[in-house]
């Protein structure tokens, strides 16, 4: 999950996230969002991939990217779960005092 966190950090993986939500596309067409050079878009794409936010598929010499949404959900999930924020469970708040009140 640490991969994941670090990966979402950055504002520019978590726009080229967005895009791939849309639909796959190829390296080239991402980097036309960004006004980075090619080897930093690069970095990102590595640690998105190394987070397996994105899967990559090579042809000839064009790098296709899509997004697996189900990593992206999972990671989400642990996350919530860990904070106790989700269905089934009660949220705990606390008053200026730091005592635990009812929600």
């Amino acid at each position: 999950m640490n991969k994941v966190f670090k990966a979402l950090a950055d504002p520019t993986r978590r726009k080229v996230l967005e895009l791939l939500r849309q639909t796959p596309m190829t390296a080239g067409e991402l980097s036309e969002h960004f006004a980075v050079s090619k080897p930093t878009m690069s970095a990102h794409f590595n640690v998105l991939r190394e987070a397996d936010l994105i899967d990559a598929h090579k042809q000839g010499t064009t790098i296709t990217y899509r997004l697996k949404l189900s990593v992206l959900e999972d990671a989400l999930l642990g996350f919530s779960q860990a904070f106790g924020i989700g269905a089934g469970a009660p949220a705990q708040r606390t008053d200026a005092s730091g005592k635990d009140t009812p929600s």
